[in-house]
């Protein structure tokens, strides 16, 4: 059975809000290969104490696992935030074959700092834009409420 982009993208907000949930970021990335998700992520940087444990990483390392492997030409990755550029570098050695994202990071975004992604890398922004931001505002207007 073939999925469309946004019911993937639905798939990573789940992992968004199992971010939200640990008071994490709440950015959420799943990776899919022939239609069956293969890996399943969400930022866990408080929780490892770990700068680089984005969504993206954990699930680029996840699909290695899976895999055997440490290329991804015939992988999509679903994430619901623009990936940074250490995120975006990090695709490049992967060879992703396409990223799909929700919404953008205008000050942080692989775009922003014009960072170079694989060049077989589609990219495609703005799925389910709206649900994507709204959990990112809404983590950060509780985040200033509480302080």
């Amino acid at each position: 059975m073939e999925y469309n982009e946004a019911y993937y993208m639905k798939q990573a907000l789940i992992e968004a809000q199992k971010a939200f949930d640990k008071n994490e970021v709440p950015v959420g990335a799943i990776i899919v290969m022939k239609d069956t998700i293969i890996a399943r992520a969400h930022n866990l940087t408080e929780t490892l104490t770990d700068v680089t444990a984005h969504a993206e990483m954990q699930a680029f390392t996840s699909a290695f696992d899976y895999l055997g492997g440490k290329y991804l030409q015939e992988c999509t990755l679903y994430v619901t935030l623009e990936p940074c550029q250490m995120c975006a570098g990090a695709s490049y050695w992967t060879q992703i074959g396409k990223i799909v994202y929700g919404t953008s990071d205008p000050k942080r975004g692989f775009q922003h700092f014009q960072t170079t992604l694989h060049p077989k890398t589609k990219v495609i922004g703005g799925i389910l834009e709206k649900e994507c931001a709204a959990i990112l505002t809404r983590f950060f207007v509780e985040k200033r409420n509480l302080n």
